[in-house]
């Protein structure tokens, strides 16, 4: 990779090469004068003066960030902080190629050979730039003081190759930069050299030596098993592509069964799966064994019913006890155990637990009581509110777990079919029947 040398190599690249083109063609004999090639200001070379040496001025005039590199090398550090890989400055270079001369033709000549010149080498290959760069002779065209430092620029070792592209340039562009110059104007073309990175040697993060691959030694051999490779189009990982309620709702509740697809699920003869329900911003991860038979494509997984588990069972505390579930959002991924011991888990989908609740009815006139089971309990801190239909009721949240909540409507006419939902945390109990065709609402009937 180049260092900060790069951009003073370039321009000593093209003069050199301009230099060399000019000798070789025997250009001093072709205009009867000798020449110079400079990397000059143009109002230091232009003179209008009669004595006006000829020669030709290679001139950095710009300097842009290549487009397609810019951001090429982002990120950087970890999230530590830490440099995890050099970062790489991409330049594009703009040039103007300015040709003097106080005779008649013999400027036009050095533009013709020059323009010869970057047609044949549009693209300039690492042999090229380390002659360039690493001449023997060296003479007053390349003064050793000079040159020197921009030998340890280290272009030619960069991983793309300098290309040179002639660029148009408005009559009112080029009126512009000789008015910045303030010199008068002289015969000039454009060229654009892209790209060069540039990078600087930093003390990076450091990776262990690899001990191992594709898993766990061999018991017998202790060897390690290499790289796993399947013949096929298929994910070889376990990848999950949707994670449905068997009841046709966008919501999984207790008492009800979780149907995975997807990719390498099974993991194989031997393997142990398990599902895992994360609570996102905690630490809290609940794992459930599918349903046997398993398939490749296809888990099933049933969710804990019933009322949360006392202390001396032997599940309390574990995912089968509903108490350890919450009603909110949960991210479901599929962790593998293969024979072999190695673990392999899938991407995660998002998916919501809501209350499963039965509804309840009584009088107590003028009004109606309305009591809403819930499973998991409520929890304290999580909101809740009850809608009758189009009426809601919001209730304070509880201070210790609870499994019901009751609140009070007035207006509701006896004997009405009226739907009920428990909210809590946002998220309704479902309340239409995917069973029946078509779906219907399930009711409670106002006493």
């Amino acid at each position: 990779m180049s260092n900060v040398l790069a951009i003073a190599a370039v321009t000593q690249l093209l003069r050199d090469l301009i230099n060399d083109t000019l000798i070789n063609g025997d250009v001093s004999q072709v205009i009867g004068s000798d020449f110079v090639v400079t990397a000059l200001p143009p109002d230091r070379v232009v003179t209008d003066e009669g004595d006006q040496p000829t020669g030709i001025n290679v001139f950095l005039y710009g300097i842009s960030p290549n487009v397609a590199y810019r951001n090429a090398d982002l990120p950087t550090r970890n999230g530590a902080g830490e440099l995890t890989q050099r970062p790489t400055l991409a330049l594009d270079l703009h040039y103007i190629l300015t040709v003097v001369s106080g005779e008649p033709l013999h400027a036009e000549i050095l533009l013709g050979y020059a323009a010869q010149l970057f047609h044949e080498n549009a693209i300039l290959g690492r042999e090229t730039i380390r002659a360039a760069l690493e001449a023997a002779v060296i003479d007053d065209i390349l003064p050793p003081e000079e040159f020197d430092p921009i030998r340890a620029s280290e272009l030619a070792d960069q991983v793309e190759l300098l290309k040179i592209t002639p660029r148009t340039i408005s009559l009112d562009d080029m009126s512009k930069l000789w008015t910045a110059f303030q010199a008068s104007y002289r015969t000039t073309v454009a060229y654009d050299v892209s790209l060069v990175l540039i990078q600087r040697e930093h003390a990076l993060r450091p990776t262990l030596p690899v001990l191992s691959r594709g898993g766990l030694p061999d018991p017998t051999t202790g060897r390690d098993p290499g790289v796993l490779v399947r013949p096929s189009v298929l994910p070889p990982v376990p990848t999950v592509t949707a994670a449905l309620p068997e009841d046709g709702h966008p919501v999984m509740r207790l008492g009800g069964r979780l149907i995975l697809s997807g990719f390498s699920l099974d993991g194989g003869t031997g393997a142990e799966i398990n599902v895992r329900f994360a609570e996102p911003g905690t630490s809290t991860v609940l794992s459930l064994a599918p349903e046997l038979p398993s398939a490749p494509d296809r888990l099933t997984v049933a969710l804990p019913d019933g009322t949360p588990l006392v202390s001396g069972n032997p599940a309390a505390g574990t995912a089968l006890d509903p108490s350890q579930w919450r009603v909110g959002p949960y991210s479901i991924d599929v962790l593998v155990r293969g024979s072999d011991g190695r673990e392999q888990a899938s991407n995660a989908l998002p998916l919501a637990l809501a209350p499963a609740s039965t509804p309840s009815a009584v009088a107590a006139p003028p009004d109606v009581d309305i009591t809403m089971t819930c499973a998991p309990p409520i929890r304290p801190g999580q909101s809740l509110a009850i809608l009758a239909g189009t009426r809601m009721q919001v209730l304070d949240s509880p201070t210790a777990p609870v499994s019901d909540a009751t609140a009070t409507f007035d207006g509701l006419t006896s004997g009405a079919e009226v739907p009920v939902r428990l909210r809590v945390d946002g998220i309704d109990s479902p309340v239409i029947d995917l069973a029946t065709t078509p779906p219907s609402l399930e009711t409670v009937t106002i006493p």
